[in-house]
């Protein structure tokens, strides 16, 4: 497993659970009250606190300011109120929460987070998210020149790292509109490839995939990252932002199939989607692809009020939507579904 970093208000507590530890698992017991910070980089944090206090909060937070790199799962143990707990939990960051008792299990459904994703993929990933929160969501005019600067890192990444491994290290970040346009423009960068398309137009279909969900900078982070579903009203705000998008790329001097994916990426064939009710024919075939990376990375995402779901089941979803969506492009899909989850090969 690597280097754990195990933070407790509790040594003996933290040392008997240690002691349960995989034999290859280097585990470092951090005392929450220590004025010294962990100078270590572990490849997973573990925090063991029974009593979060506000001041214990505090320490918690400053600790891992210190010793959690960007993309490092965090495990949440929970002691007490469960409902305070995990809310407090996603304000600090966790990957997951757990019950002391069912520590083992958890650790081991994060095997994969903490052992497949290369330092390589991981440091790619930030990098991409770092140029998000400059560029892309930072308020300023977005142009071409600097989609096609976000584009090529993130194709680069995925020829590089491969889409399974981007994915993984992309599925760590807890900011749900970065971790879902990077994840998407991963998505359609490695469907591009499988369709064997020219170089020009695997760059469009990911810059689009890239760009296709801008307008959510107009939408409230508060109905962004709602733990649950929305209301009628928050989901009309949340509608808005395909045409809230296109309103701001419109004049940047982009493509038209670029800026007709943003607008359009919620279209379904049978005419039920929106902003504008379009159907069958009207749709581009650029807007197809990128709705079905969209639906794919959606669904494969963590979300606050819902684990992550398989390659397998996700892809079993598209299918089910063929009507809605592309049958041929669905079909199509499905070795990007594999590369990712090679269940998804079994899927009916």
């Amino acid at each position: 497993m690597g280097e754990l970093l195990l933070i407790t208000d509790d040594l003996r507590r933290a040392e008997r659970l240690a002691r349960d530890f995989d034999a290859a698992t280097a585990s470092h017991i951090h005392d929450l009250y220590s004025d010294k910070l962990p100078a270590m980089r572990p490849e997973l944090i573990v925090s063991d606190i029974e009593v979060l206090t506000s001041d214990a909060i505090v320490r918690l937070r400053r600790i891992l300011g210190q010793a959690r790199d960007d993309g490092v799962p965090f495990l949440f143990l929970v002691h007490g109120n469960a409902a305070r707990v995990e809310a407090q939990a996603r304000v600090l960051g966790a990957t997951a929460t757990t019950r002391p008792q069912d520590l083992l299990g958890a650790l081991d459904r994060m095997q994969p987070q903490i052992h497949v994703i290369p330092i390589a993929a991981r440091e790619q990933a930030v990098e991409a998210r770092r140029f998000f929160e400059q560029f892309l969501f930072a308020g300023r005019p977005i142009t071409p020149a600097v989609a096609d600067t976000g584009t090529e890192l993130v194709a680069r990444a995925v020829s590089e790292s491969g889409i399974c491994d981007w994915i993984r290290a992309v599925q760590l970040f807890d900011d749900a509109t970065h971790q879902h346009c990077l994840l998407v423009a991963a998505l359609a960068a490695a469907f591009s490839g499988m369709l064997g398309l020219c170089a020009t137009d695997r760059h469009r279909l990911t810059k689009a995939a890239l760009l296709h969900d801008v307008g959510k900078i107009h939408v409230r982070t508060a109905i962004l990252n709602k733990p649950g579903k929305l209301a009628e009203a928050e989901m009309a705000v949340m509608r808005t932002h395909p045409a809230q998008g296109y309103a701001m790329l419109v004049d940047q001097g982009f493509e038209d199939e670029v800026l007709a994916v943003v607008r359009s990426h919620h279209e379904m064939l049978d005419g039920s989607g929106y902003p504008d009710g379009l159907k069958g024919e009207q749709i581009p075939d650029l807007v197809r692809l990128v709705t079905i990376c969209d639906i794919y990375g959606a669904l494969i995402e963590r979300r606050p009020y819902r684990p992550s779901m398989t390659g397998e089941r996700a892809y079993s979803i598209l299918e089910s939507m063929v009507g809605q969506l592309d049958g041929d492009l669905v079909r199509a899909f499905r070795p990007v579904a594999v590369a990712f989850d090679p269940s998804a090969q079994s899927a009916a």
